[in-house]
Order: structure tokens, then sequence, then C-alpha cells
């Protein structure tokens, strides 16, 4: 899978960000894609995620509310829209373009790319 990155930075709490992700090659049988993060000193979770399928969205309780998930299926491209910023939204953002469903958990599934950096400051 090929992706593209494009979006995040820096920005003031209460502004607003979007993410980008453009996935080429993205395999048939993906059920979502989305976003995860990790934020310094704490373990990679969960953010957004879109099903290509049937159009449903899953967020983090943290963002619910705050983030849009979004997607253009004919450019094989997903938007996360973050709005009302705070500061422990500071994170490396992954998307990734296959995550599975599971009764516990939003899988991530494949290998991690390098991550956009997102800070918001105070």
């Amino acid at each position: 899978v090929n992706l593209v990155e494009s979006g995040g930075g820096l920005a003031q709490a209460g502004g607003s960000l979007r993410l980008s992700c453009a996935a080429s090659g993205r395999p048939v049988s993906t059920y979502a894609s989305g976003w995860f993060r990790q934020a310094p000193g704490r373990e990679r979770e969960f953010v957004a995620a879109i099903g290509w399928s049937d159009d449903k969205t899953f967020y983090a309780d943290s963002v619910r509310g705050r983030f849009i998930i979004s997607k253009e299926t004919y450019l094989n491209t997903i938007h996360l829209q973050m709005n009302r910023l705070k500061p422990e939204d500071t994170a490396v953002y992954y998307c990734k373009p296959d995550v599975a469903e599971t009764p516990a958990q939003m899988l991530p599934l494949g290998d991690w790319g390098q991550g956009t950096h997102i800070t918001v400051s105070s």
C-alpha cells in the first residue's frame, strides 16, 4: 500500500487542522481506514475510522464530537477534520488504510508509516 499523507502541523488550542490520506493498493478485503495516534510517553491509540462499504464511522471517546472523518471513495482518500483542538491532541498521527472492526477494538492491520506530527499549543 502506498500512502500519501498531508495536513497536520501546529495549531492553538481551540483551533482546527485537517489530515488527509490517500492509499493506493489498499486490499480489496479492507473494511475500514482511519487514524491512530501516539502522544509522547503514551501508548498508541485509536482515533477514528470509516467503513468503505457501509459508511459507518468510529471515534474514540476523546475525540467524538470534535473530529470528523470522511472519505472520497473514488480517490481512495480519507480525511480527518480536527476541530476544537486541545493540547492533549498533540501526538504523531498514523494513517492506517486497513482497519478491522472487532468486538473489543478497532484493529490496525499492516505496517506503520512515519506518521504526521500534530502539536497543539495552549
